[in-house]
């Protein structure tokens, strides 16, 4: 048998449908491989008992005729702070370490509704609020490509878990980049939605308020889109999700968008980049021109340096409503989390709202951006990945940064709720992959997607592979 690890989830479905291959074939040799490589990698932390049961019910409905869909019998793995109904969902802290859900969140009941196979959860950092993952329960995951270093965070266990080829797709989440910025740090396609693209209702404390969005972390543009034409729809539970049908919706994902009006935006203000994912970056919006777009070089047109500042009191302010929303096991989390929640508890609520006020006027100045420019253009992150054990990359291209100066790119585009990609770009010098990011109106994913897809024909990435996952 072929080695399916190595195939897009989009090829795998056309086996399936062929019958070269069964569900229960490509879940045994994702479950082999999980076997082999997730003791070095710590990308799954808890495994499906029901999988195989799951695989044979897509069997027999390809047997019969009846194949749901491009997802039926297709394993995907999901992150841990997604609810699973009668599966763990530890959001990587002791507050959760027993919790099973009785309930699953709207975008795994949409998978499931697909036919989908889930394998299991993949590791987060505890409450998903750091950019590297590691926490007490499971210890750190680790990059595929170098095993030494972070896959960043907070997705970071759907990432190493798709890029060493453990399963063909994951789904992930992202309040300030945990999708984005570690698909760059792997070498996949990640897309953050908009907004209401994908309901949400059945969740953990939202600590991020709205800004925290499900989205497919894949090998290819086209297995993200086949993903979220799953999960994608209103829901009546969730208002946000009532978006209006986005224009050219039903377009062909191959079929390329007429030249757009694109900006390039290499530096967040004086925040230091780092100078190989600065060239690398710049390269990429040179490809974007050569396939006849029109590419702005500028200033990102919005002032985010206050949302910069208010940032960390989200998370803070998030923490000490879980408290309240737990109660006494809000005391299991750890110290840092247990500090950060007693500061949250010390906010004034005309700060928070001042928060919110920033975020709004955000979303009306963004607004105003996007008729001048139809997508903006960076680097996913502002230094490579950095070493297990360290929370954060201390300093980038010889300046000192905090918590958050590799993450000046992403936060942002969470205040606004527009949707996002990130894809591969060339790699360092050391075979280290480094992501872009692409970010277009609000509503307008299928645009993004698109795109990614015409830079993914015309610059193919999807063969690189980690050592790793090659053996090697």
């Amino acid at each position: 048998m072929t080695d399916l690890w190595r195939l897009p989830l989009s090829v795998i479905s056309e086996l399936l449908t062929s019958g070269k291959v069964t569900s229960s074939e490509v879940l045994a040799q994702s479950r082999d491989r999980i076997l082999k490589l997730n003791p070095a990698l710590n990308a799954l932390i808890t495994h499906n008992p029901e999988a195989e049961i799951q695989a044979a019910a897509s069997d027999a409905r390809r047997s019969k005729g009846k194949c749901i869909g491009p997802l039926d019998g297709i394993p995907i793995a999901i992150k841990d702070n997604i609810l699973t109904k009668d599966l763990k969902t530890t959001w990587g802290s002791p507050v959760y370490e027993d919790y099973q859900p009785s309930v699953d969140e709207i975008a795994v009941e949409r998978l499931k509704t697909a036919g989908a196979v889930i394998i299991g959860k993949t590791n987060v950092p505890e409450f998903t609020l750091e950019g590297f993952t590691d926490n007490t329960l499971f210890g750190p995951t680790r990059n595929p490509y170098d095993i030494d270093v972070t896959p960043g965070g907070s997705s970071g266990g759907s990432v190493a878990g798709v890029a060493a080829g453990l399963f063909p797709a994951a789904l992930g989440t992202d309040g300030g980049g945990s999708i984005r910025r570690p698909a760059g740090y792997t070498g996949l396609v990640g897309l953050k939605p908009s907004i209401g693209r994908i309901p949400r209702t059945s969740a953990l404390p939202q600590v991020l308020v709205d800004m925290e969005v499900i989205g497919p972390l894949t090998r290819t543009v086209s297995d993200a889109a086949l993903i979220l034409s799953a999960l994608e729809g209103p829901h009546p539970e969730d208002p946000r999700s009532a978006l209006t049908v986005e224009p050219d919706r039903n377009l062909s994902l191959d079929t390329p968008p007429a030249p757009l009006r694109v900006l390039y935006v290499e530096r967040m203000g004086d925040a230091p980049l780092d100078p190989v994912i600065a060239s690398t970056c710049r390269a990429f919006a040179d490809r974007l021109a050569s396939l006849e777009h029109k590419v702005d070089n500028g200033p990102l047109p919005l002032d985010i340096s206050a949302l910069n500042d208010a940032w960390p009191l989200i998370g803070k302010c998030g923490l000490a409503f879980m408290a309240r929303t737990v109660g006494a096991a809000f005391e299991k989390a750890s110290p840092k989390y247990l500090a950060m929640a007693e500061e949250g508890r010390a906010v004034e609520g005309g700060q928070l709202f001042a928060v919110f006020d920033l975020i709004a006027t955000l979303r009306r100045q963004a607004a105003t951006v996007f008729q001048s420019y139809d997508v903006i253009v960076s680097p996913t992150a502002a230094a490579m990945p950095w070493a297990i054990g360290m929370d954060f990359p201390p300093e980038i291209d010889g300046q000192p940064v905090g918590p958050r100066g590799h993450a000046v790119y992403t936060g942002w585009v969470n205040a606004i709720g527009h949707p996002a990609i990130a894809i591969p770009t060339d790699s360092d010098s050391d075979g280290m992959p480094i992501g872009v990011q692409m970010i277009g109106g609000f509503n307008r994913d299928w645009l993004l997607l698109r795109l990614a897809r015409q830079v993914e024909m015309a610059y193919p990435f999807a063969d690189s592979w980690p050592s790793i996952a090659e053996g090697r």
